[in-house]
């Protein structure tokens, strides 16, 4: 039976359980975006919920404690989602993924030791993804500036620094099994070297250096809601990626479906056609030319998104992804490992190291 699908009684009954903790009875409850067949672990598995009654002012509280970061649920409620972390899910910090999400999104939540679940309010919308191409220019024009102001609300609030991507990422390169810490041809003690002296050397030229901001790291039209009889973006869903790094991050990690998540060098990105994707990718690190506003970002961005491709060329996606590595002979993630190797090396040259 497939991964998602062998417990999906099992998850039921959890929700079914929650509820009665909290002295919440449901009419009705049923998985949004949910297959079956997916080949792939979801991150998380949710719920719409239509309640029995109404919320009434004792229900928050209930049975667990309030937890940090969190609200009350609201007098009156009639509906609600409630979400269940997948224990399995790779690619992100599975210690601290629900607090992630109540904390950085506001929602009711509490962590279980077996099973992470996170209680949110219902909003109104469908997932920007799913009309964005059939919208008139006026009406995306309006929505990518509403993303702007909630980017830059996202970005304003300030927090400590912390960067260890780098570190976690040779860390589990060691434990992979084919990559086995790039250790052949010496290629490790390149990786290190440019982790020791080449990242500090690559955020020396920019004058934002020290600035560190929440980064939603998945911030595309899948997790934006939107209302089109009010015309507004209504939820940024999703936190599980949130970290906290440079403001270029969100740009290199999120946007994945206008060539945000950069791989490399131009010439490689787009294997010989730079066209519009060479001048889409070089605008975004430097900003776009006019009529839009001329903001000049500062010099060494590119030096920035090096790092991050160094960091996404460690831990290859068809080489590490469970996932992905069962759809594939061995041959193949052999070949792909290879390939990637010869990427590193290359990149590890650009760089000097």
């Amino acid at each position: 039976m497939n991964h998602n699908h062998e417990k999906y009684q099992a998850r039921l009954d959890f929700v079914h359980g929650l509820l009665g903790r909290l002295k919440l009875g449901a009419s009705d409850i049923g998985p949004v975006q949910y297959d079956p067949e997916s080949p792939f672990k979801y991150s998380n598995f949710v719920y719409r919920v239509t309640l029995r009654l109404l919320a009434s002012a004792d229900h928050a509280t209930s049975g667990d404690a309030l937890q940090p970061g969190c609200v009350a649920i609201p007098e009156g409620t009639k509906e609600l989602i409630v979400r269940l972390t997948d224990p399995a899910s790779e690619g992100m910090h599975r210690a601290n993924r629900v607090e992630n999400e109540g904390s950085a999104g506001g929602e009711s939540s509490a962590a279980k030791p077996a099973q992470g679940w996170i209680l949110q309010e219902l909003m109104p919308g469908s997932p920007l993804v799913d009309i964005f191409d059939k919208i008139q220019l006026s009406q995306k024009k309006e929505i990518c500036r509403q993303m702007a102001t909630l980017l830059k609300g996202l970005q304003s609030y300030k927090l400590p620094e912390s960067i260890t991507g780098l570190e976690v990422a040779m860390k589990k390169a060691t434990d992979n099994e084919y990559i086995k810490g790039w250790e052949a041809n010496g290629l490790r003690k390149r990786l290190d070297k440019f982790v020791a002296e080449g990242v500090p050397n690559q955020f020396e030229d920019l004058s934002s250096k020290e600035e560190r901001v929440v980064t939603h790291a998945d911030f595309n039209s899948s997790n934006l809601l939107f209302d089109p009889t009010s015309g507004r973006i209504t939820a940024l869903i999703d936190y599980d990626f949130a970290t906290i790094l440079h403001p270029w991050y969100e740009f290199l990690r999120s946007f994945s479906g206008t060539g945000g998540q950069f791989r490399g060098p131009v010439q490689r990105l787009v294997r010989g056609r730079r066209g519009d994707e060479a001048a889409l990718r070089n605008a975004k690190l430097h900003g776009f030319p006019s009529p839009l506003p001329s903001n000049k970002a500062d010099d060494g961005t590119d030096k920035v998104a090096d790092v991050d491709t160094v960091l996404q060329a460690i831990l290859p996606w068809r080489v590490t992804n469970s996932d992905v590595l069962k759809l594939q002979a061995h041959e193949t993630i052999v070949r792909c490992r290879n390939d990637n190797e010869e990427h590193l090396d290359k990149l590890l040259t650009r760089l000097g190291f």
